[in-house]
């Protein structure tokens, strides 16, 4: 399949691969898992319960896609389901572990930089979605929803309770260091 032929959200992505070998029938059937709307942000090469396949970094989730001989594999990760992902480098490929609803699935991708690059995208997803403000249980169903620009008038004890949920997405890898000091310096510059 040429290039031309894909979807240009896949093309680019596919760009970024470091190799496409084994993997054609995945991308040529890809859009055909993707949901409406869906777009592609980034692609490896991974092997996943005996097969090799393709792990896709969406806007929307992570979605895996391998064939084995006579059947199929397709999961997908929503990033609102995922609690957390993690990255181990080996020689040349590495292991992404994505941990989701009480389960763990772990990926082997065979290229360190393309697995390397969906796990810090998953990562991003995660602490963005984790970043707005959580809804307070005990509130009544019918106030509204919070709203994220008030987040700058919050009191010392809820700013606490924000670092604390800062420091348990750090210690649990969904954030790196580098986004862990930065939303710690820009959670202290409010107090």
């Amino acid at each position: 399949m040429a290039d031309g032929d894909l979807r240009p959200d896949i093309a680019r992505a596919q760009a970024l691969m470091s190799s496409k070998f084994g993997i054609k029938r995945e991308l040529r059937d890809l859009p055909g898992h993707l949901w409406d709307g869906e777009t592609v942000e980034r692609i490896a090469a991974v092997q996943y319960a005996g097969a090799t396949g393709v792990l896709v970094a969406t806007d929307r989730r992570l979605l895996l896609v391998a064939h084995k001989i006579q059947a199929g594999v397709s999961e997908d990760f929503p990033y609102d389901k995922i609690s957390s992902v993690q990255w181990t480098s080996k020689v040349a490929s590495g292991v992404i572990s994505v941990f989701a609803s009480g389960t763990k699935a772990e990926v082997k991708a065979m290229f360190k930089n393309d697995g390397k690059a969906i796990a810090d995208y998953a990562r991003g997803r995660i602490s963005e979605r984790s970043a707005l403000p959580r809804p307070n249980a005990a509130a009544s169903a019918h106030e509204p929803p919070v709203d994220p620009a008030s987040v700058e008038n919050t009191s010392g004890a809820t700013m606490l309770d924000q670092l604390a949920r800062l420091g348990e997405l750090h210690t649990s890898g969904v954030l790196t260091d580098e986004e862990f000091a930065a939303k710690k310096a820009e959670l202290l510059k409010r107090l």
